[in-house]
Formats: C-alpha cells, structure tokens, sequence
C-alpha cells in the first residue's frame, strides 16, 4: 500500500495520514478519476449497445 501511495499521490502513507488538507486533496483527486472512469464507461457501453 505504500508503494501504490507513493507510486499514485508521491507522498508516503504517514503523511497522507497525518496531514487532513493532504488527505483531501488526495480523496478529492480520486473522487474526480473514479467520476471521469465511470463516465468513459458509460460512454463505451451506450457505443457497444446501439
């Protein structure tokens, strides 16, 4: 998990966890890619589904 972390956000585990605004910022960035993941999906199922 702490290589994902480093790897995705460039901050370690510790410092996500103990940093609330860091914490947000990285909750709030993956909230934006799982949004944008699940409107690409959307879009390839309605295109197979015609």
């Amino acid at each position: 998990m702490e290589k994902a972390m480093h790897q995705a956000h460039n901050l370690s585990y510790a410092e996500y966890s103990s940093k609330l605004d860091t914490r947000l910022k990285v909750e709030e960035k993956r909230q934006k890619e799982f949004e944008q993941g699940q409107k690409m999906f959307a879009q390839l199922d309605r295109q197979l589904h015609r």
